[in-house]
């Protein structure tokens, strides 16, 4: 038997309550005021930092070597500005070890204190990496280096061909230092 009752329209969906809707905006307004700090203090700590024809880089190492940039040229090398006191520099600190066994590698102790305590440093943690050591910052200030660690991938021709502030994987830098060579 045919029924009587009108076809029923499907339900529609139940709309979206107002404060879900400020909820997720205010979610994104958060997320938003994040990323402006992020890129806010990346620009700080990028402004003024050298690019292009790498800064000259001479000195003695702690171990009493002298050393120059320009000693690698034809070939990539890493320069990496590094601190005592610094966490972030400690958690990479072996990855730059385990590079500089095999790969050309400066690196620069920005403000850590005196040739003997960056030393004992390097015992304590028995890192074997070559340190020329920057207690006042003045080799730090040619780079326009603000905040470590700070990786420099200098090309064979002198040119600064990749920049990194803060963490970077060993596998990242080796990857660059590989691509500087090409």
């Amino acid at each position: 038997m045919p029924s009587t009752h009108p076809p029923t329209e499907p339900a529609l969906p139940p709309a979206v309550k107002p404060r879900t809707t400020r909820r997720w905006l205010r979610y994104v307004v958060e997320a938003a005021v994040v990323l402006v700090l992020i890129l806010g203090v990346r620009a700080w700590q990028q402004s003024g930092i050298a690019s292009g024809p790498a800064p000259v880089l001479a000195g003695v190492l702690l171990d009493g070597k002298p050393v120059a940039l320009a000693a690698f040229a034809g070939r990539p090398v890493l320069v990496h500005f590094w601190a005592t006191w610094c966490p972030i520099c400690r958690a990479e600190q072996d990855s730059i070890d385990a590079l500089a066994r095999d790969a050309s590698v400066i690196t620069v102790a920005m403000q850590s204190g005196e040739r003997a305590a960056v030393a004992q440093h390097l015992r304590n943690e028995t890192l074997s990496f070559p340190v020329l050591n920057d207690p006042d910052g003045v080799i730090a200030a040619q780079w326009g280096v603000r905040a470590v660690p700070a990786s420099f991938i200098v090309d064979g021709a002198g040119q600064i061909r990749f920049l990194e502030i803060g963490y970077t994987t060993g596998v990242g830098l080796r990857l660059r230092l590989w691509l500087a060579g090409l």
